[in-house]
């Protein structure tokens, strides 16, 4: 069982940046492949992003490229979606997602969810 615990979501004005966090527990957390994910009202849940097991490959939805980024700390347990340029169509809760020895890329689908923090960008 895998436990994801997300934070750092908040209030930002449009043009703002916000950085989450998502730690892991687990002993074998490198091997995990993670992964970000939103649902805004009214919406289904979206990918956003992911990221291989050591980080050496990542992967966005077009509406973030340039804007997002993911990365992780294998030693602290932990993934972040550090987030610029924030447009209030951002606005969503946010999921952290894990798969343990899976495989990131656009299709990543997460075994383990946590339970969400919400983003909202005011415009």
């Amino acid at each position: 069982q895998v436990q994801l615990v997300e934070s750092g979501g908040g209030l930002v004005q449009a043009g703002g940046s916000l950085r989450l966090s998502c730690a892991a527990s687990g002993r074998t957390f490198s091997t995990y492949a993670m992964g970000w994910f939103r649902q805004a009202p009214g919406k289904e849940r979206e990918f956003v992003a992911a990221i291989s097991w050591g980080g050496e490959s990542t992967y966005y939805t077009d509406s973030v490229k340039g804007r997002f980024t993911i990365s992780r700390d294998n030693a602290k347990n932990t993934v972040y979606l550090q987030m610029k340029s924030l447009k209030p169509e951002d606005t969503a809760v946010y999921y952290c997602a894990a798969k343990p020895r899976g495989f990131a890329g656009l299709s990543f689908v997460g075994d383990y969810w946590g339970q969400g923090t919400q983003v909202t960008v005011s415009s």
